[in-house]
């Protein structure tokens, strides 16, 4: 079993989404990528998933790996179970689709964000990351409003032409699929799909958490993808 971990997080999300998952994976080689434009890494041509997939092979290097992934990252993963199984040895897949409903909504966002920046998206996006009752959202607003427009507009069309929902099937890797309850992004029910469609995933709902439940319910996140790992 290898000991390197990767963890990819959603669109508009900087690595650093993960420091509250680094104490459960102590003793671990940990490698958190940033999609292209997003947490200070360099923009890179995306056309779809499996240019970010890519991206994610070039940064681990050689080896086995597991993988944890979160809403764009979770795509990312099952790309790479699809593509490269023989690299996997355990897959998480959390907050995610096997295709995203609002494929125009994407579109538009990135024609928005390509005008005008993040700002007039960022707090309709964190109002959807977490639940009301979770106030630390600063940090997350400022890593958002960092990110290259461009980098974001380029992940936003690769998600807008994302759907493997009959490709599903095949993968092979030991899959935990988690949801958040109150996600409005991917529903419990959209993210259950994803589950069902995988061959002996297991399929676990946290109570209290939205889009960001790695980060929203850290404590629930870190148990279950230390029991998975």
């Amino acid at each position: 079993m290898s000991s390197t971990v990767v963890l990819c997080g959603s669109l508009g999300s900087a690595s650093s989404i993960w420091d509250a998952q680094l104490p459960a994976l102590v003793g671990k080689r940990v490698v958190r990528v940033d999609h292209p434009g997003h947490g200070g890494a360099p923009l890179a041509e995306v056309h779809d998933m499996g240019d970010l997939a890519a991206g994610v092979l070039a940064a681990v290097g050689d080896g086995s790996f597991s993988f944890v992934g979160l809403s764009l990252g979770g795509a990312v993963g099952m790309q790479l179970a699809l593509t490269v199984p023989q690299r996997l040895d355990r897959l998480v897949l959390a907050c995610t689709a096997a295709r995203f409903d609002n494929r125009e909504q994407y579109i538009d966002r990135a024609a928005t964000v390509r005008a005008s920046g993040l700002e007039p998206i960022v707090d309709a996006v964190l109002a959807r990351w977490f639940t009301p009752g979770f106030e630390d959202v600063a940090p997350y607003r400022e890593a958002m409003l960092a990110i290259e427009p461009e980098g974001y507009a380029r992940c936003c069309e690769a998600l807008a032409r994302w759907d493997v929902r009959e490709a599903l099937a095949a993968v092979r890797t030991p899959t935990l699929v988690i949801a958040g309850a109150e996600d409005p992004s991917t529903p419990p029910a959209i993210v259950e799909l994803v589950a069902a469609g995988i061959p002996g995933a297991r399929f676990e709902v946290i109570d209290g958490a939205a889009h960001l439940a790695s980060v929203e319910r850290a404590d629930v996140f870190n148990r279950l993808i230390e029991e998975h790992l």
